[in-house]
């Protein structure tokens, strides 16, 4: 049997028709090299969404390989459950350097979904543990994202990914992006109620790239202080430099109760999330054993050493490489290739920070799924892009050279003409 029949026979993927999966030819990705992906008949495609935006450095990075290779010849895992290992110790204290100011404490998972959980639940414990027991709701922004587990889909907002599962939720308030009034006037209608704010800082991704107007992170920030709320915020897609700086908080100098963090975190090797802590939080849980004021939570694969170790490879190279310093040029010129296409006849509105953007098609038909029509047309052309319904999205490795983001721009603009050619495009009554 042929890999593509065997995957049509036995694969269920995510986020994925699979009616619709069995009636195309599928794209199975055999190797990697820098920043392209190369398919089992030696086809390349640049990968344009980092391999949903967890890569950071390229694939195959020597540097991040040889720490594989060296944690292999130590240890693939122990867990982490009364035992510790040196790479879990050595990336949270290399964590907490890098993290917002405040942030003493790192508690591993696997996925940006645990991570969100992982807040929430500290969150609650936190304030049921001083006493206030009434402290059981969250505020979350409307068409927010923060995973795909049932705590974090109850803090989620959109309705495509979360309606059907609403029986399951919990409930919560949900306020516009942007609004600081709105936000105001939720945590002062539910005074004492409320244990947490929730938000991803400056950009919703899954939403479809939604930019918070300048300033609001910080507003958010000061409200939950003047209401006493503890404030989590989401990195697992805008960390690790997405949006030009290592996290999307230090552009309104705004530090957490509780950060979330993963995707970027390993530079895309592997799977890895955590969740950071100030030192007042984590007093909050220290106890007597008959207390039982232990967080209890846990994973198998917690702080998985070879996962630690590609992070810590992945931190060496930032530095190394100065990727930072060096994506700056990048975005800029990011920003001046998608001035044309802004203009395209099908193009509704590009939002974009940093290397963070989503180009919204204006108003096609759901039925003619031309938002993948363009995916597959960019396919062809040899990049790899994935829509957010009719949101094409552009989020390459920051790795990638700029010859090879103008190349991108290129086959997005291509894909979009060749999608839309012929398709009556929508028009104002």
């Amino acid at each position: 049997m042929d890999l593509e029949t065997a995957d049509r026979k036995f694969l269920w993927h995510p986020f994925t028709q699979q009616r619709g999966w069995s009636e195309e030819k599928p794209l199975i990705v055999d190797r990697a090299e820098g920043t392209d992906l190369i398919d089992t008949r030696g086809q390349r495609y640049i990968d344009g969404v980092s391999s949903l935006w967890c890569n950071v450095h390229g694939h195959r990075h020597p540097r991040i390989n040889a720490a594989l290779r060296d944690q292999l010849d130590r240890v693939a895992h122990s867990t982490m459950l009364g035992l510790s290992h040196p790479a879990a110790i050595e990336l949270a204290r290399r964590l907490v350097e890098i993290a917002p100011p405040g942030l003493t404490r790192v508690f591993y998972s696997d996925s940006g979904s645990t991570a969100a959980e992982i807040a929430l639940k500290m969150a609650f414990q936190y304030w049921h543990q001083r006493g206030e027991t009434e402290r059981t709701r969250f505020v979350a922004l409307r068409d927010a994202y923060h995973g795909d587990t049932v705590g974090s889909v109850s803090v989620g907002g959109i309705e495509l990914f979360h309606s059907l599962y609403r029986p399951l939720l919990f409930d919560t308030i949900k306020v516009e992006p942007g609004d600081l009034d709105e936000m105001e006037r939720a945590l002062a209608g539910h005074r004492g109620e409320i244990a947490a704010v929730i938000v991803e800082p400056l950009v919703q991704g899954a939403a479809g790239m939604l930019v918070h107007p300048d300033g609001y992170l910080r507003g958010v920030r000061e409200l939950c202080d003047s209401h006493d709320v503890l404030f989590i915020l989401d990195e697992v897609a805008t960390g690790f430099g997405r949006t030009g700086t290592m996290f999307a908080c230090e552009q309104e100098d705004v530090a957490p109760d509780l950060l979330c963090l993963a995707k970027g975190i390993t530079g895309g090797y592997l799977p890895l999330a955590a969740t950071l802590a100030t030192e007042e939080i984590y007093k909050g849980f220290l106890g007597e054993f008959e207390e039982f004021k232990t967080f209890f939570h846990g994973h198998t694969y917690t702080g998985n050493p070879l996962a630690c170790a590609a992070a810590l490879a992945s931190l060496d190279v930032f530095e190394e490489e100065r990727t930072l310093e060096r994506l700056a040029p990048k975005i800029e010129l990011l920003a001046e290739l998608l001035e044309p296409l802004a203009a395209h006849p099908a193009v509704a509105e590009i939002r974009r920070r940093g290397f963070m953007t989503g180009i919204q098609l204006d108003g096609f038909p759901l039925e003619l799924r031309m938002g993948h029509r363009v995916t597959l047309e960019a396919r062809a052309r040899g990049a790899i892009i994935r829509p957010l319904g009719d949101v094409v999205v552009l989020m390459p490795p920051l790795a990638i050279s700029e010859d090879d983001l103008r190349r991108l721009v290129e086959i997005t603009a291509e894909a979009i003409d060749a999608a839309t050619s012929g398709v009556e495009l929508p028009r104002a009554a």
